[in-house]
């Protein structure tokens, strides 16, 4: 079997020198050695088999032992597992030391000349878990498993999960801050990324003054993660927070594009690769909400809401930027790299939304298009997802009624949409189809990009939520069922499509499936 190496982030950065378990304030230490707790009964309940053939383990790998011991916190990680120290600023409000608080990185795998980490979630404590245990419950875990792999089959840069394990432990969680804890299923997540540094990671160190250890991160960073930036260039630290930037909206545009919320953009849940990372109190838009939220922690002011996520991404760039000040000491040459972020984002919004209505070309005409529609759909309850994936059958043939029948599926309380509402629709309708009429030659690249751009299945919270209320009565087949549903997510699958709808009613309120805490 693939064997697990000791990770070069602590080969080749600074170790915590106390062994002492209990949290407390670590300094002038990239991370803390720390051990996994040993759970006596752990199952394994689901592997990703294509991503641990990326990995290099074949199938009878997956039924051994020793490959279960290595995803639940009992293998040889050489005494060398480790959680990382890092700060960030939470909610907008400098946080201080946060770290690893029930995250232990385990070693890394090297294969096909690609070499990934690996970290296990829910493993036990380390001295950043505060006030938490270091454990994790099923509900979060089938969660991050399943959406991380999701978001990788979206295209979507992401860390990824090889596999989910239930412990065999109860852990005391309060769902929704309000009192009313209760004991649920244990569970481990084994993370999977090329790296899990985060914007904190630089951050600490820079709060803390200690300027020594943020330049060993920022070169071990260039060194493994940007090798192609010039280690004698006076200008890498520039061009290395450039790539950042570019990164980070990058995948944020593409949050953007298939209507997914993170819920919890504070700076150490951003990659330093521009991964999306911590899946937490996510969620899919149902309806069409600039202003929506999945995290109820957010709920009074919605900083991190679906249209807020571009300039959250840059404000967090802002908090990196002041990190790495003192290994540049250049404001204006940082600020440059801040202001390209802002030329860049309203082009690649117009790309996104030429891309979302399969338009080929480019006329300034367009954005009153692109707005009026945006305004529509949040004008009357429209199903993101479906309004995007039904519009892929209207061309230049259609007339303003039939495109309205195509479209209808996706409105919630159709019945009930003013007359001035749908009038408005039937115009925009009118000039989407003579747009098209310019594009007629291009009919069979704009179907194919609108596939390729709009997903049909997306993991809404309901149908999470389904797969934990059962997996927690330890039925596992629907777990198994969405997983493969969502590794092609822009396909046409007939014997999903039974997921291919609107929210049901019953999910807009219900705990789960509308909203989350940040509880895990």
């Amino acid at each position: 079997m693939k064997s697990l190496q000791p990770s070069s982030f602590s080969n080749e950065l600074t170790a915590d020198p106390s062994r002492v378990l209990e949290p407390r304030k670590v300094s002038q230490s990239h991370y803390s050695l720390v051990d996994c707790q040993q759970f006596k009964n752990p199952e394994l309940i689901h592997v990703s088999k294509e991503l641990s053939q990326e990995l290099g383990y074949n199938k009878s790998d997956l039924e051994t032992e020793e490959f279960k011991n290595l995803v639940v916190g009992k293998g040889d990680y050489h005494d060398k597992s480790f959680a990382m120290n890092y700060g960030g600023h939470q909610f907008g409000n400098w946080a201080g030391q946060l770290g690893d608080g029930r995250a232990i990185n385990i070693g890394e795998i090297e294969n096909d000349q690609k070499i990934w980490q690996l970290q296990l979630k829910g493993a036990g404590p380390t001295p950043y878990s505060r006030r938490g245990d270091g454990y994790a419950v099923l509900r979060s875990s089938i969660r991050e498993h399943l959406c991380s792999e999701a978001m990788h089959y979206l295209g979507i840069p992401t860390t990824r999960s090889l596999s989910l394990a239930v412990t065999g432990e109860q852990v005391y969680r309060d769902m929704f801050y309000d009192g009313n804890a209760a004991y649920e299923k244990g569970a481990v997540v084994c993370r999977v990324a090329p790296s899990f540094i985060r914007f904190g990671n630089f951050q600490i160190f820079a709060a803390n003054g200690e300027i020594k250890e943020l330049q060993q991160l920022v070169d071990y960073t260039i060194r493994h993660h940007f090798p192609h930036i010039d280690a004698k260039d006076p200008d890498k630290y520039i061009t290395f927070f450039q790539e950042v930037a570019t990164s980070t909206l990058t995948t944020i545009m593409h949050w953007q594009r298939v209507g997914f919320v993170h819920g919890v953009m504070n700076t150490d849940n951003l990659s330093i690769l521009g991964l999306t990372i911590d899946y937490g109190p996510y969620g899919w838009l149902d309806d069409y909400d600039p202003n929506w939220t999945p995290n109820t922690t957010d709920n009074q002011h919605k900083r991190y809401r679906y249209g807020a996520q571009p300039e959250i991404g840059l404000w967090n760039l802002w908090q990196l930027a002041n990190a790495l000040f003192p290994l540049i000491e250049d404001a204006k040459a940082l600020e440059r790299v801040l202001d390209s972020y802002k030329v860049s984002y309203p082009i690649q919004r117009r790309q996104m939304m030429q891309a979302k209505l399969g338009l080929q070309t480019y006329e300034p005409q367009d954005e009153s298009l692109f707005e009026e529609l945006l305004e529509l759909l949040v004008a009357h309850e429209t199903d993101m997802t479906l309004f995007y994936r039904e519009l892929i059958t209207v061309d230049h043939t259609t007339n303003a009624d039939g495109a309205w029948q195509t479209i209808s599926k996706s409105y919630y309380d159709i019945e009930d949409m003013p007359a001035p509402i749908q009038n408005r629709w039937m115009d925009w309708l009118n000039l989407y189809v003579k747009r098209l009429e310019k594009e007629s030659a291009f009919a069979k690249a704009r179907t194919k990009q609108m596939q390729q751009t709009n997903p049909k299945y997306v993991l809404r919270n309901y149908i999470a939520q389904m797969v934990i209320d059962q997996a927690e009565a330890g039925n596992y087949k629907m777990l198994n069922k969405v997983n493969e549903m969502l590794k092609n997510p822009y396909d046409d699958q007939p014997s999903m499509d039974h997921w291919y709808v609107k929210r049901p009613d019953w999910a807009r309120k219900k705990p789960g499936s509308s909203q989350l805490s940040c509880s895990s």
